[in-house]
């Protein structure tokens, strides 16, 4: 981790297939090492967060998808001195693919899509996965293209969720 330092940006990605279930998987490593989670990863240099999250997903469990939006902001200090914040988006998968799970066995025990009941009353359901299936509107913050904030910053992406 040392090329993050101490400031980390994560993405995860809430992915709901066309019967409502959610893409869900659990790690080999780390704090949710065993937790149904969500799809998750870092922003690596040159990419938007939106990019992130869909290459996350899809190396986790070679589902592809399209965003529809940002739902919010995990944000926390670890050991009083990294900076841990991710960015939660709502995705759907492209249709017909939501059941071709690949797993990324390096990383995860097992991914595949669960109802939302089922993942409610799953005591190995993560912190962050309870919160969210609580949440029953899920609205989402759509981002914007197409505009130019002016030359002198030299962007060759830039994108509003807003």
């Amino acid at each position: 981790m040392s090329k993050r330092e101490n400031v980390w940006l994560g993405v995860a990605g809430v992915v709901v297939s066309e019967d409502g279930s959610w893409l869900v998987v659990k790690k080999r490593y780390g704090g949710l090492k065993g937790s149904w989670s969500l799809p998750a990863g870092f922003v690596n240099e040159g990419e938007t967060a939106d990019e992130a999250v869909i290459r996350e997903v899809y190396e986790e469990t070679g589902v592809e998808c399209t965003v529809k939006g940002l739902l919010g902001v995990r944000t926390g200090v670890i050991r009083d001195s990294i900076s841990d914040n991710m960015l939660v988006f709502l995705l759907s998968p492209l249709p017909g693919l939501q059941q071709q799970i690949v797993v990324q066995e390096s990383e995860l025990y097992e991914a595949r899509f669960l109802a939302t009941e089922d993942l409610k009353n799953d005591a190995d359901s993560s912190v962050l996965l309870h919160v969210l299936l609580n949440d029953s509107k899920l609205e989402a913050i759509q981002g914007m293209e197409g505009l130019d904030p002016g030359k002198q910053f030299n962007y060759t992406a830039y994108k509003l969720f807003l």
